[in-house]
């Protein structure tokens, strides 16, 4: 292999070409059962009593009684039932499962079954929450006396709706029974969460339970704590009919009941002085955790740190939290709480370059952090933050500052528009987490044949993962990378490498990998099996402490810029994207191809979600629950988008390589806002950004 990042064909393209890939639902399994969730009818209420009818021979109930261990799903914290036993707290919550051989007689079954409940008062809106699920603070600088001494002060609020992951592959799992032992097998990114969650649940040793990732169709984080409930659901149902059982979801289902992206309320407060500086910041962001806190407390934590963007404030107070609401759980979706930050510290420069007298990339520049400046927790940019450059590249490819002084103070049915957003994302688990929680681990298997076999839990769900981790052993080694023997993961046979999520998978997996194949190298035994293993090393950085919320909360950084260009219909409200262009840094990448997947999707799913995908909650109840009224962006509404890299080589990712999957979501929203900003005149704080809303702000100017 030449160069690491010369593209090669996907290892696994051909069998999805050819439409030979099993996903979970193409899979046989003898005498399976088929399940079906009942689902609670009210947001919140306490469960008085269960009517089931006579059961055939061979169909099954399966509800909290039947759970062996614990009746808890392990997330973070043991909060979610498996089975609401009790109470529901939302609508849609597993009460049990009806499981049998025929599928239509299963939801005969599930319609006969009913549940008496007693009435409780539920709460939808984040604001009126009194349960709060996690709460952090940080501050630097003195942000009492700047607000005292500041010539004025500049406050805005920002709302950010749910998304939905919108994958092409509907959660599924199946759970085996064999020989006392349970194997679960399904669409996952996290085998091991899973393993952790069903051991748990049937209260067994570790070595009693297997945990196989099938085929993924997709999952941009939403395959990341969802199949912890549902593992663990079939599991025990298995364990109780010592027979196979299918759970999966139809599309309804799925937008109805798995975790969303997170709501989120974000109030900024800026002291300007009287040269028209920003002297300080005071944040408060509040995420719409939902019924049950999953992993709620980690995504806070991202939102948290990215509450500045690329911007170097003096004086700064960060709060935020998470709160209950009776509506389904959020979790986890790309970009990890980045998304719902980013676009409101991009529209808050925005706006205050307005008040101010400047044009928005004036006001940034300004304040873009540089090499070696502190993080907003008090650690450090270490490596080189080449904005300026990225900035530069921008600006040649698109016109953008011509174009925006052009299209500002337009008149006329049709009118354009340019926005630019710039942005970061922390490459890894945020603070600690990888050294104390996660201690990733891989091994390298050679077989005396001299054929390589990757050992590691991380899965591929379409982002080439299959492809980049073989390249990089197959690189150091010397060998083609179709040589190198990488299969779906299997807790029987991998180890805890950790979770495919956080933007780790390539630095920090590949980077083990890599070591493990120079080891492999400077030891090599022909004809002889050899085991390699590598365990991951925290680098040198800034002690995190989680209580101070201080430190270096990432090892680096990866970096964007995303501009966008829409033309508007001021009598519709209907948008047209004209142009899209980006750069990006992501240190070196492993395949310029993948890479480019990755732009393409994450810059359009980025603009869907400050455009069209929009999901109104009615009552505790989703009024999107199908892929004809959840409008997501299509063909017709993606343009060519002209990218840049610029090549900043970390030595903490293998090759050079640092987090590249969740940066490119991360700066689509802002941008498009703000092109809506340069067209209109008009001042936006809240997304998506509908038709419906362009109007009213339009009517509201």
């Amino acid at each position: 292999m030449d160069d690491i990042r010369k593209s090669v064909i996907k290892a696994d393209h051909n069998i999805k070409v050819d439409g030979s890939a099993k996903y979970i639902g193409d899979i046989k399994f003898k005498n399976i059962l088929h399940a079906k969730t009942l689902r609670s009818e009210k947001a919140k209420a306490k469960i008085k009593n269960i009517i089931i009818p006579k059961l055939k021979d061979e169909y099954y109930v399966i509800e909290g009684k039947d759970v062996p261990g614990l009746n808890k799903v392990k997330i973070i914290e043991n909060d979610m039932p498996l089975f609401a036993d009790k109470e529901v707290n939302y609508i849609g919550e597993p009460i049990l499962l009806v499981v049998g051989p025929k599928l239509e007689e299963v939801i005969n079954i599930l319609n006969e079954i009913k549940v008496e409940y007693e009435n409780d008062i539920p709460v939808f809106d984040m604001r009126n929450s009194k349960v709060i699920f996690a709460e952090y603070k940080y501050e630097r600088g003195n942000v009492e006396k700047v607000f005292k001494n500041s010539a004025r002060i500049i406050e805005e609020e920002f709302y950010t709706g749910h998304q939905e992951q919108a994958y092409l592959e509907t959660q599924g799992v199946v759970g085996e029974y064999e020989n006392g032992k349970i194997s679960v097998y399904g669409s996952m990114q996290c085998p091991y969460y899973v393993k952790s969650a069903v051991v748990q649940a049937l209260g067994c040793k570790d070595n009693e339970v297997r945990i196989v990732q099938t085929i993924t169709g997709g999952g941009f984080g939403g395959k990341e704590d969802y199949p912890s409930l549902i593992g663990s659901q079939v599991a025990v149902a298995s364990y109780k009919t010592k027979k196979n059982v299918r759970l999966i979801l139809d599309r309804g289902e799925d937008i109805s009941y798995s975790t969303k992206r997170h709501p989120a309320l974000l109030k900024y407060k800026s002291a300007i002085d009287k040269n028209n500086n920003i002297i300080g910041m005071d944040i408060d962001i509040t995420l719409d955790g939902g019924a049950y806190s999953t992993l709620s407390s980690v995504v806070l934590q991202r939102s948290l740190l990215c509450a500045l963007g690329i911007y170097n404030i003096p004086n700064i107070r960060v709060n935020g939290k998470v709160v209950k609401t009776n509506t389904v759980p959020n979790g986890a979706f790309r970009g990890f709480g980045g998304p719902q930050s980013i676009f409101a510290i991009e529209m808050h420069m925005a706006h205050l370059a307005k008040e101010i007298g400047c044009t928005p990339l004036e006001i940034k520049k300004k304040y873009f952090v540089k090499t070696g400046d502190d993080t907003c927790t008090g650690g450090r940019f270490l490596h080189d933050v080449k904005l300026k450059e990225m900035l530069k590249k921008a600006e040649k490819m698109s016109d953008f500052s011509k174009k925006y002084a052009k299209y500002s103070n337009q008149k006329g049915l049709i009118r354009k528009g340019i926005g630019m957003s710039l942005f970061l994302h922390g490459c890894g688990f945020t603070g600690s987490g990888e050294r104390d929680f996660i201690k990733a681990k891989v091994k390298l298997l050679k077989h005396k044949d001299g054929i390589i076999e990757i050992l590691a839990a991380n899965t591929d769900m379409g982002q080439g993962l299959q492809t980049t981790l073989r390249k990089i052993v197959a690189k150091v080694l010397d060998k083609n990378y179709k040589d190198i023997v990488y299969k779906n993961p299997d807790t029987d046979g991998v180890p805890d490498s950790g979770p495919t999520v956080a933007s780790r998978s390539t630095m920090v997996v590949g980077k083990l990998l890599e070591r493990a194949a120079l080891n492999l190298k400077k030891n090599w035994k022909d004809g002889e099996e050899q085991i390699v293993e590598e365990n991951y090393k925290h680098p040198d950085l800034i002690p995190w402490d989680i209580e101070k919320f201080n430190g270096d909360a990432y090892p680096s950084y990866s970096w964007g810029i995303n501009v966008v260009e829409v033309e508007v219909n001021t009598i519709t409200a209907v948008t047209d994207i004209s142009k899209i262009y980006t750069v990006f840094d992501i240190g070196i990448p492993i395949d310029e191809t993948i890479m480019e997947g990755q732009i393409q999707g994450g810059v359009i799913q980025g603009i869907g979600y400050g455009s069209c995908e929009n999901i109104q909650c009615e009552n505790g109840k989703f009024k999107q629950n199908s892929m004809t009224d959840y409008i997501i962006p299509t063909a017709k509404d993606v343009v060519n988008i002209k990218n840049e890299l610029v090549d900043n080589p970390c030595e903490l990712g293998p090759f050079g390589a640092k987090g590249a999957g969740e940066l490119t979501l991360v700066g689509g929203a802002p941008a498009y806002v703000n092109a809506i900003e340069n067209a209109l005149g008009i001042r936006i704080n809240k997304i998506p950004i509908t038709p419906e809303l362009i109007m009213e702000a339009i009517a509201n100017e």
